[in-house]
């Protein structure tokens, strides 16, 4: 049965970014999933930690944002019960085609259900979202979790709050601190966090979080 999708409450401006980058990544999906589609392109680190956050959570995983779904496959394999929800139409057929055993739905974090996982994954899905409407962002995420849920963020860290010239459309720098803070004022507890540097690329962040 598909997942009873929520309506977007975004305001136009931010319903019109919405757009622009769906259009954006659209355009680029077949370049985007043969390049970083499958699990060979994952940094072992980023692989294992993802791993180990799945393996410690109890129930439903949703992998929001999930782009051509190789994380969602690669969860599902491990045994995992997971959903993976995606705004680009065109990663959602190549998910469906390539993955036909795997759920994947089209939506968002905006999209989400009330209280209907246990985990959701927010791997570098959250990169285009513009600080001001990333407050309502990660209140959905709360919203769409069980009690006790566990909410793992992946994204591009700086010392500031900053956009940049991402090869698809426009993506902001986090600080780790400052994104523990929204994720505070939305009502989680912050239990790890970490960044990475390898050589040659952008620094990595992450930040795990269980709703308070």
């Amino acid at each position: 049965m598909p997942l009873r999708l929520r309506p977007s409450v975004l305001d136009d401006a931010a319903r019109e970014g919405l757009l622009t980058s769906r259009a954006a990544y659209g355009a680029r999906a077949a370049e985007y999933t043969e390049r970083l589609g499958t699990m060979d392109a994952v940094a072992e680190d980023d692989r294992l930690l993802v791993e180990a956050w799945a393996d410690r959570v109890d129930g439903v995983l949703a992998d929001v944002g999930c782009g051509p779904a190789h994380w969602t496959t690669h969860l599902a394999s491990l045994g995992h019960e997971v959903t993976g929800i995606e705004p680009v139409e065109e990663f959602v057929t190549h998910a469906h085609r390539t993955h036909p055993e795997v759920r994947v739905e089209p939506g968002s974090f905006q999209t989400l259900p009330v209280a209907a996982f246990n985990g959701i994954l927010g791997w570098y899905s959250i990169i285009h979202t513009p600080p001001v409407e990333m407050p309502l962002l990660l209140e959905r995420a709360h919203q769409a979790l069980r009690p006790g849920g566990s909410l793992l963020l992946g994204f591009f860290a700086s010392d500031q709050v900053e956009a940049f010239d991402h090869a698809v459309t426009t993506a902001w720098y986090w600080p780790v601190d400052e994104l523990s803070r929204l994720l505070i004022a939305a009502g989680f507890t912050v239990l790890d966090c970490g960044t990475r540097q390898d050589a040659g690329v952008r620094r990595h962040g992450w930040i795990e979080s269980n709703r308070s």
